[in-house]
């Protein structure tokens, strides 16, 4: 079903509460945009006669994905079993669920129901330190209606085999423009100059979330053809130039545990491991 004015005045109460006890969103922003669209249904479990968890589940897709969260004040008492039995019930074949954060309570519900973990995402962070940005291609931010078309094309190039990032489409680039944390000059592009042409082509990219304080590493992707040759450190330390020069302290980034070019990248800028998502499988 479509995003409604209900759901406006539920879920973010819910995300809200949810994310102090937690210490992280439950639910990814993609979900929120596709719940928008209307891509994911929105599913909830009462407590007390008030909506006290909630689930968004793609419609259409296969395998089927969710999310899904309980009020902390509503805790222990069924909820989580009862929405994750929605959710079962209302897909077929394969179902995919992600849990942010490992947390006990979501692991003894993915037993429960013989969910089997098939990936890990790790959040990192680190203390910010203005980077020396090495010399190698000219960074500067993203020029909305014009840089559009070159990112879309190079995102879906760097992250071909990535099952959520190279999926991303110019309405997911537009939603994303629209939220209140996007500032174009937070997006950095990394541009070569084409010897005897005077043109430049994307090469790279450092997409930075500012929000609440802590500046995330949104996005990182170097052009397949050009990687090996260090502009992922390029990136990342424009990125932490950029924050610091903002005043951000705190900076996290989310990466696959299995990457272990990206994660040891990371762990040479001071980024140490935070916390971890876990994806369980249903498969049927």
């Amino acid at each position: 079903m479509p995003f409604t004015e209900s759901d406006h005045e539920f879920l973010p109460s819910l995300i809200s509460a949810a994310t102090a006890v937690d210490g992280q969103s439950p639910f990814s922003d993609q979900s929120l945009v596709d719940l928008g669209s209307g891509t994911r249904s929105l599913l909830t479990a009462e407590w007390n006669g008030h909506p006290a968890a909630a689930a968004l589940v793609t419609r259409n897709s296969a395998p089927t994905e969710a999310e899904l969260v309980v009020h902390p004040n509503a805790r222990h008492h069924g909820l989580g079993d009862q929405l994750l039995r929605q959710v079962i019930e209302r897909s077929s074949g394969q179902l995919l669920v992600w849990a942010h954060g490992d947390h006990a309570d979501a692991r003894a519900l993915a037993m429960k129901h013989n969910l089997e973990p098939v990936r890990e995402l790790l959040q990192m962070r680190a203390e910010v330190t203005s980077a020396e940005v090495l010399a190698s291609g000219k960074v500067s931010a993203f020029r909305e209606g014009i840089d559009d078309g070159d990112w879309l094309a190079l995102n879906a190039r760097a992250f071909a085999a990535h099952p959520e990032q190279g999926k991303f489409t110019a309405a997911d680039l537009d939603a994303r423009k629209a939220e209140k944390w996007f500032n174009a000059e937070d997006f950095l592009l990394l541009r070569d100059t084409v010897v005897g042409e005077g043109d430049s082509v994307l090469t790279g990219f450092c997409w930075l979330k500012v929000d609440d304080g802590v500046g995330e590493f949104y996005a990182v992707g170097v052009d397949p053809e050009r990687q090996g040759e260090g502009l992922g450190r390029v990136l990342v330390a424009a990125g932490l130039k950029r924050l610091a020069a903002a005043g951000i302290r705190q900076a996290s980034l989310y990466v696959e545990a299995d990457n272990t070019a990206a994660v040891r990248l990371y762990r040479s800028f001071g980024f140490s491991e935070y916390s971890i998502d876990i994806q369980y499988r249903l498969a049927r």
